[in-house]
């Protein structure tokens, strides 16, 4: 669940990729406590880091570049710019619930121009590396499929967001019916953009909406002190494949969770290691924690992409804001229900012991083409 590695060096730190990690933007996968706390994004060899750093450059030098790299990039392959790229050193996150009676086709309208208020917020002329910012934009089950129908790409999936409840907690259902995720090194640019979209929105259409900004911590770690997240793919092609679906889309899990501060102060390092099963120090995996025989060096069933960061305050609520991206909602099931103990071990996950979720739900974002012809 946690996400995040720092590289040591400045261009990569402004690029907001994150060391241990190993996939545009998210951790590894052993067990959702892992995948709580262990997710993370975008690292890779440094080398590799800077090689991405000089192709971002060279496109966005290109004549007429109002795009930046990533966001080039994204589009020639008809994915979301926030898919698979790597983390920056802040994310929005913006959960809209819309009144029953709103208008869909201009909601949808004001979802496939998302990029146009992005570049509101951040002109293509003037930006850089420093203020960049990348979006994307997700549907809700119940709002894509009264929205879309059975012409959109993901008409015959169901991504669906169950209940789920375990011997150590819950993982609430709490739904809504579009998601933006977009990530900046400037928590300004994603505090305008986030008044940008919801004023944006159809007159009397929101009937609630939900605006959380993440932060890097102490150089990529959770709250709890947990490095965020050490295995995402290190590539960016092996990100994408695990993140995108024929055709370009992606499903994403997005899940709020609320850490017991006050008791991971007060638990010695030992036994936050057996909750969380890695070495605080170094995020080493522990083989102990591991069941099913050889599970320990075999590969993973089903990968994905997170892009999760801490959140909050300290006069109110914090921890992390869980969320990853996979080519199919199925990564996702795989791993909440072993998390609630309805995995071949039938344990649940002893993360849930420090931190509990109050938030989740699965949400698609469709190919840039199928946006296209929303606006």
């Amino acid at each position: 669940m946690l996400n995040r590695c720092r590289l040591v060096a400045a261009t990569a730190a402004r690029l907001g990729c994150r060391r241990g990690l190993s996939s545009g933007g998210a951790p590894p996968p052993p067990r959702p406590s892992r995948l709580l706390l262990a997710a993370a994004v975008g690292t890779a060899a440094a080398a590799a880091t800077v090689a991405f750093v000089d192709q971002r450059r060279r496109l966005a030098a290109l004549p007429g570049g109002a795009l930046t790299a990533v966001t080039a990039a994204a589009a020639s392959d008809n994915v979301q710019p926030t898919v698979y790229s790597e983390t920056k050193d802040h994310a929005l996150y913006l959960t809209i619930h819309l009144d029953p009676r709103a208008d869909k086709r201009e909601v949808l309208r004001v979802a496939a121009n998302l990029q146009k208020l992005v570049d509101k917020v951040c002109p293509p002329d003037l930006r850089d590396e420093s203020d960049e910012t990348w979006a994307g934009v997700g549907f809700g089950y119940s709002f894509y499929r009264a929205a879309v129908g059975q012409s959109g790409s993901a008409a015959s999936v169901d991504f669906s967001y169950p209940h789920r409840r375990g011997a150590l907690g819950e993982l609430p259902s709490t739904g809504g019916d579009l998601f933006i995720h977009a990530k900046s090194n400037q928590v300004s640019k994603l505090f305008e953009l986030c008044q940008a979209v919801t004023a944006a929105m159809p007159k009397g259409s929101v009937r609630s909406f939900e605006d959380i900004y993440s932060f890097v911590y102490r150089n990529g770690r959770d709250l709890s002190g947990f490095i965020d997240g050490t295995e995402n793919a290190a590539d960016e092609e092996s990100r994408k494949q695990i993140a995108v679906a024929r055709g370009g889309g992606s499903f994403v899990i997005t899940q709020r969770w609320i850490h017991d501060l006050a008791k991971i102060r007060d638990s010695k390092p030992a036994e936050l290691e057996s909750f969380v099963g890695r070495d605080i120090t170094d995020s080493t995996e522990l083989r102990r924690k591991m069941t099913g025989g050889n599970a320990f060096e075999q590969k993973k069933q089903f990968e994905i992409v997170r892009q999760s960061m801490p959140y909050g305050t300290v006069s109110g609520e914090s921890g992390l804001f869980f969320i990853a991206y996979a080519a199919s909602p199925d990564n996702f099931n795989f791993m909440l229900d072993r998390m609630v103990g309805k995995g071949s071990d039938s344990h649940s996950d002893d993360i849930m012991r420090i931190t509990r979720c109050v938030a989740g739900n699965y949400w698609y974002f469709p190919p840039t083409s199928e946006l296209a012809k929303f606006a």
